[in-house]
């Protein structure tokens, strides 16, 4: 049995296209693999820590070996929760939209808690940077108001993908996918058409992820 792990970072829900095309992957999913268990992480419904105060002084007194102060531990505790709860998933599917180019900053913030020295990746002078996450693909439903695809002449504007492929690439994933939904801001009729065919997509990979 895997868990996997679905990572949900748009508040629009019933009107979000990332979240729809989701849904329809993981009902596939659910059918194609019964026995594995699939988790929900609703990053406006959930309680990420502040990465301020006795947190983030929490983490220098680490990087520097230092001990950490009653409050420092206490408030570190809820960090490493959090990056328990990431790690102990076997496979992993974030949906998200573009906001800016980028990503909504709840993501951004759960990103800046989850990507921690010690925890999800490591440090050498000897071998530089290595990721601790490892053997564990992750898919990315992300959908966009325009289109960045490559020879639309927006290529350089998409910061979404290539920011989430860096990150992941960076505490160890090696085996990411993508699958985009766009342009949503076409009108109607372009856009049932990109949401049909991500569902589509959507069905054929679930079966083999």
């Amino acid at each position: 049995m895997s868990r996997l792990l679905y990572i949900e970072s748009s508040p629009r829900k019933k009107r979000a296209a990332s979240i729809d095309v989701a849904h329809t992957f993981l009902n596939e999913y659910r059918e194609t693999h019964p026995t594995d268990e699939v988790i929900t992480l609703d990053l406006w419904n959930h309680d990420i820590p502040p990465f301020d105060g006795d947190i983030i002084d929490a983490k220098y007194a680490i990087m520097h070996n230092q001990a950490h102060t009653e409050a420092q531990r206490k408030a570190w505790r809820a960090v490493e929760h959090t990056i328990a709860e990431f790690k102990n998933a076997d496979k992993y599917v974030f949906s998200l939209p573009m906001w800016n180019f980028g990503i909504p900053y709840k993501l951004k913030h759960y990103i800046d808690v989850i990507v921690q020295p010690g925890y999800t990746f490591n440090y050498s002078p000897a071998d530089g940077y290595k990721g601790l996450v490892t053997n564990k693909p992750a898919l990315l439903i992300c959908a966009r108001g325009g289109a960045y695809g490559s020879g639309t002449g927006g290529e350089s504007l998409d910061l979404q993908i290539p920011y989430m492929e860096t990150i992941l690439k960076f505490i160890g994933f090696t085996d990411i996918r993508s699958l985009i939904i766009e342009p949503m801001l076409s009108g109607p009729e372009v856009k049932d058409k990109a949401v049909q065919k991500a569902k589509e997509n959507a069905v054929k990979w679930a079966n083999s992820f």
